[in-house]
């Protein structure tokens, strides 16, 4: 069931990262291939002709693409190992609808930070904030998302922790004070091996961000 199986990823993406926790968590070893973004290597295009984007997983030979999509993949080929979505098909749903909510609010929300006018990226703090603030709600007082187990859900966002850092120095986002309790679940969550072991330097995630910020600033 293992076979060959093939990551195509880059530096510090959040999205990579999210698989390469879930294959820690498998304990499944694989093939890293970073990718220049700039000069997609002709693999990436022939895995993912149609978002043409990282990460891919690649088993077997077939390309799976998309990070949840990856994840729930991962998580439903090596099922005999550490499940990543609960079994109950209503907490499933759940689940999934949480990390929807990972790309479709927070992951956007922090986007928004970076616009170039004072006024926008103020009114993107408080829109992530408040995107963080939601995810404490849904967290409550349970160790991880799912409850007593690290899951789908705490892979899905655990990633953008890495980022944090940069917010605090760039824009002055005292996570802390704002988001406590998401705070402590990361800190959490970096106790664990299949977490901290794949986490980027937070600095060079920051020199990422910075740089990447000024391009986009001044496109």
């Amino acid at each position: 069931m293992a076979g060959e199986v093939v990551l195509l990823n880059s530096g510090p993406s959040p999205f990579a990262l999210r698989v390469k926790i879930a294959l820690a968590e498998k304990g499944m070893k694989y093939e890293s291939k970073e990718e220049d973004l700039s000069n997609k290597s002709p693999l990436l295009l022939e895995m993912n002709p149609i978002i043409k984007k990282i990460p891919v997983l690649i088993h077997n030979g077939k390309p799976v693409c998309e990070p949840l999509i990856i994840v729930q993949y991962i998580d439903e080929v090596w099922n005999d190992k550490s499940p990543l979505l609960p079994s109950d098909p209503y907490q499933r749903a759940q689940a999934r609808f949480w990390a929807d909510f990972v790309d479709k609010k927070v992951y956007v929300a922090s986007r928004k930070v970076w616009r170039p006018k004072v006024e926008e990226q103020e009114e993107g703090k408080k829109e992530y904030l408040e995107t963080l603030k939601t995810m404490e709600g849904e967290l409550g007082d349970k160790p991880y998302f799912g409850g007593e187990n690290f899951g789908y859900v705490d892979i899905s966002l655990i990633p953008f922790y890495s980022w944090f850092h940069a917010y605090k120095v760039l824009d002055n986002i005292n996570f802390e004070a704002e988001c406590p309790k998401i705070i402590a679940w990361a800190k959490r969550c970096m106790q664990k091996q299949t977490v901290a072991k794949n986490f980027p330097d937070q600095k060079k995630v920051y020199e990422f961000v910075a740089q990447t910020r000024k391009k986009d600033i001044s496109a």
